[in-house]
This record gives C-alpha cells, sequence and structure tokens, in this order.
C-alpha cells in the first residue's frame, strides 16, 4: 500500500488545486509518511488530524519569509492530511479526533490502511499503478524532456493541466 498513497495524494492534490507551482514528489512523500508508523504497527501521531495541523504548524512557522521554501514544504502535510481521507482514518473518530474525543484511539490496532483483506489491499496496489501510468501520460511525463523537469522540480507542466 505504498503506490497507492503516493498516487492518491498526487492525484488529489493535482485535480483540487489544479497547480502547475505545487512540488508533487514532496505531497508524494507526506501520503506515505504516516506508513512509517507500520514499524510499530500501531497508528500513532500521524494518523491523527493533529499530526497533520502539527506538521502543517510546523513548517509555517519554519519557512517565514522563505515563500519558495515554503511552497515547497506544504506538500508533506498536504499529503498527510489526504493520507487521512483515503486511509479512512477518519472513519474512526477517536483515532481522527485524537485526543479531542479521548486518549483512547491512538496506538490501537490494527492500521486504518491495512484493515482490509489482503486481496482488496493488493487490488488498490494494482489500481494504484495503473492510475500512475494514466496520470503520466495526461500529465505529458511520457516526454523525456517533462520527465526530467518532474524529477528535478517536483512540478507539472502548466500546458496539460486543466
Amino acid at each position: 500500500m505504498f503506490v497507492f498513497f503516493a498516487v492518491a495524494a498526487m492525484a488529489f492534490v493535482l485535480f483540487v488545486f489544479d497547480s502547475p507551482a505545487v512540488d508533487y514528489r514532496w505531497v508524494a512523500l507526506g501520503g506515505v509518511l504516516p506508513l512509517v508508523e507500520a514499524v510499530t504497527l500501531r497508528p500513532l501521531i500521524f494518523h491523527t488530524l493533529l499530526g497533520s495541523a502539527l506538521l502543517m504548524a510546523i513548517v509555517m512557522a519554519l519557512t517565514v519569509d522563505r515563500r519558495l521554501v515554503r511552497r515547497r514544504w506544504l506538500g508533506v502535510p498536504i499529503g498527510t492530511f489526504v493520507f487521512l481521507i483515503v486511509a479512512g482514518v477518519w472513519a474512526r473518530t477517536e483515532l481522527f479526533w485524537w485526543p479531542l474525543a479521548g486518549l483512547d484511539g491512538i496506538a490501537e490496532r490494527p492500521l486504518p490502511e491495512f484493515d482490509r483483506p489482503l486481496a482488496v489491499l493488493l487490488g488498490l496496489e494494482l489500481v494504484a499503478i495503473a492510475a500512475a501510468v494514466l496520470l503520466a501520460r495526461r500529465l505529458g511525463l511520457d516526454d523525456p524532456a517533462n520527465r526530467r523537469a518532474f524529477v528535478r522540480t517536483g512540478r507539472v507542466p502548466s500546458d496539460r493541466l486543466r
């Protein structure tokens, strides 16, 4: 479930913000960042709204008067917010709203993103790979120049957006 969250974050941000100025590499990183908690087999701070909000506040505080750096780094908390939606964390009130909904929701098994049958998880990953190919074609990343620019800057060609 790695590709699924990276592609979902990028696609969500691409279609909602429709901005060539976003660094989609950082959005993808934010989309998979909460998966580091899978090491503990328990959802922790990155699986809460508070975690994403704190990450956003940290980015905003550390990038005062550094507009271009802020634009790049804002992709990480935006990606974590998308993760909360796509992983279904919002459906577990005690975890999503922790600690406002009580202190019991955090660190309880299982992780929401893996609380599905293996066949469903594999199917979602295959759908994500197909979506990544379609998205890359739509954004013109099959062109080597566009692909090099994307790898170097994280931006997509503005003429390929809506």
